[in-house]
This record gives C-alpha cells, sequence and structure tokens, in this order.
C-alpha cells in the first residue's frame, strides 16, 4: 500500500551522468527508466523535474562574465535534452510518457499546461516538466516546488547523490549529523543545502512536505512511496 499516490521526483542533471562526469549516458537513463518503472508498476502517479547540470552550469557561464538570464535560459535548454533523453528511456521500458515545457518548443514537446499536466497522470502516463519555470534566476528546485503544488502531488521527492540533510557537508564533514525529519522552518534558519530558501518557502506556504533521499541507494524510491523513513523528510 503507498503512502504517496501522486509524486513529484526532481531529479538532478547528474542521474544521465555517470558519478562525476559530464553529459548524457544512455546506460544511466535506462536504470533511471527501470527506477521509475517500479514506481509506476506500484501505481503511483510519477512527474519528473529535470535539472541540467550535467550538460551546462550556469556558474561557469557567470565566472566569464555572462549575463545571469542568458547563463540561465541555456540552463533550461539543457533541462529539456535531459528530459528528451529521458523519455526516450520510459519509452523503451514500455512507458505511455509526455514531455511539458515551460519554454514553448512545439516540434519537440508540449507546452506545460497544468490540467493537461495532470490529466496525463490520471491516465497513467509519466510526465517530465523541462526548462524549469521558464524564467532566469529561478533554479529547478524551486520549478520542482511550483510544479508539485500545481499539479497537487502529495510530496516533493529530491534524489540526490547525499542520503538526507546534514547539518554540514557530509563529503568533508565525517562527522556531520543526518536528520531523519526537520521543520521546513529549521532548514531555513539553518540555511541547510538541500533546497534553496524560494523552493522551501514554497514547500512551506502550501504545507507540501519534501523528503531528500539518496537516489541510488537500492529501492530507497519505492520505499519512500511506501511511507518508510528513508532519507529525510522537511515538514512542518
Amino acid at each position: 500500500m503507498n503512502k504517496y499516490r501522486r509524486i513529484l521526483l526532481k531529479l538532478g542533471g547528474e542521474s544521465l551522468s555517470e558519478p562525476g562526469g559530464f553529459g548524457i549516458d544512455l546506460a544511466r537513463a535506462d536504470q533511471m527508466a527501470a527506477k521509475i518503472k517500479r514506481l509506476h508498476d506500484r501505481e503511483t502517479e510519477v512527474a519528473i523535474v529535470m535539472g541540467g547540470g550535467n550538460l551546462w552550469r550556469g556558474v561557469d557561464g557567470l565566472n566569464h562574465g555572462m549575463e545571469r538570464a542568458t547563463a540561465d535560459q541555456m540552463g533550461m535548454l539543457a533541462t529539456v535534452m535531459n528530459a528528451l533523453a529521458l523519455r526516450d528511456a520510459l519509452d523503451r521500458a514500455g512507458l505511455e510518457t509526455r514531455v511539458q515545457t515551460a519554454i514553448e518548443m512545439k516540434q519537440l514537446a508540449e507546452p506545460y499546461i497544468r490540467l493537461r499536466a495532470i490529466r496525463h497522470l490520471e491516465k497513467g502516463y509519466v510526465v517530465i516538466l523541462g526548462a524549469g519555470t521558464g524564467n532566469p534566476y529561478f533554479t529547478t528546485d524551486t520549478a520542482g516546488a511550483l510544479r508539485a503544488a500545481e499539479i497537487n502531488a502529495e510530496v516533493l521527492i529530491k534524489a540526490t547523490k547525499v542520503n538526507g540533510v546534514y547539518d554540514s557537508d557530509p563529503l568533508t564533514n565525517p562527522q556531520a549529523k543526518r536528520f531523519d525529519h526537520i521543520t521546513y522552518m529549521d532548514a531555513i534558519n539553518m540555511r541547510l543545502k538541500a533546497l534553496d530558501m524560494t523552493a522551501l518557502t514554497t514547500c512551506m506556504e502550501n504545507d507540501l512536505p519534501i523528503l531528500v533521499l539518496s537516489l541510488w541507494e537500492g529501492d530507497s524510491l519505492e520505499r519512500a512511496v511506501q511511507g518508510e523513513q528513508v532519507g529525510t523528510l522537511i515538514s512542518h
């Protein structure tokens, strides 16, 4: 029995590349598709917001004097490339999939329309949401929080390479403490790096729980959807 019927899964671009790598690894995309299929087979409605860091890092552009809006727009296009690659892997895994983008590009994908996205989910399609919010200065974390609220998702799952939220960086501090649960306000006040502040406040204002977990830690996604203690829950 699932605890969550409809989820918004926030994936970083690195979910489609080898660890520490760059670009799109199609074998990795197939692995990601297999994980999503297992969720779908449990009758979970899955919407996905993609990041683009495996293809473009806006900070690199900023460090060279690039205008922020331009760097962010390039990042939005990178998320669309990732969305198309994941759609292809999901199609080959036998799942009906739709890509919607916040920037209109009719030859590649549907424009993002809230009610259409919800209808796709109700039909059992996986919906991949690309191009962030369509606006510069907003991260894909914020896009994930916004879309999760719009489609009435029951939880925002941020799947990362770390198995939860820590009080400091566990990759550099072996004494870092992991939280099983933390409130929105504590996460904001401690300036934890699990999500950006706009995403956190959006979830808080809409009473949308956030679950931060390790993407590649066994069956973590399935266990999370069933309501088992996995990763860190951020809520009231």
